[in-house]
């Protein structure tokens, strides 16, 4: 059974995209590739159960088993060596990334503090959306009582857009709410 989010884009956002901006071949219309979630935790070097936590939180947020990420190159000012674990992140496509989407934009982004939408300035120009969340506390798999630490996190929505503009509309009529 395909997920909610992407019956909606086959139904209704794909017809209206076509017509908005007058695509020839239905190959044109853009569409959600990928949607990919990481956490940076400089301090896991000292503190490796924390990467541990974080991992996990970030399992149970995507439905999907996270990769540890390594520190490319050695920066003395940081105290990183190459190869150090210095974060986590996940990529999700196909049905996890619809169900992502749809949880984080009717459930998870209305429970941030003080919210008025998502800033339009944070696309790429090739049609790509990123986004910084402050706390990981939105989700409603995460249990308040066994947090130990509250970490921020990424999330990138890569599209199939070759503009920024196409990339906005794409996501607004999929429900992503945007500052007015």
């Amino acid at each position: 059974m395909a997920a909610r989010l992407q019956e909606t884009y086959k139904k209704d956002v794909f017809p209206a995209l076509m017509e908005k901006f007058k695509y020839s071949n239905v190959m044109e219309v853009p569409k959600l590739e990928k949607i990919t979630i990481n956490i940076g935790l400089g301090e896991a070097k000292d503190n490796p159960k924390l990467l541990e936590t974080a991992a996990e939180e970030l399992a149970l947020i995507s439905g999907q088993r996270p990769v540890i990420t390594k520190a490319r190159k050695s920066i003395a000012n940081f105290k990183v060596r190459e190869g150090m674990a210095i974060g986590t992140k996940v990529t999700l496509r196909g049905d996890r990334m619809y169900e992502f989407a749809d949880k984080f934009f009717s459930i998870a982004l209305p429970r941030v503090r003080d919210f008025k939408g998502v800033s339009r300035n944070s696309f790429d120009g090739r049609g790509n959306y990123a986004m910084g969340i402050k706390e990981q506390l939105i989700f409603p798999e995460i249990e308040y009582d066994k947090i130990d630490k509250i970490k921020g996190m990424d999330i990138v929505f890569t599209t199939t857009a070759k503009t920024d503009e196409e990339a906005m509309a794409l996501l607004e009529l999929l429900g992503m709410p945007f500052e007015r």
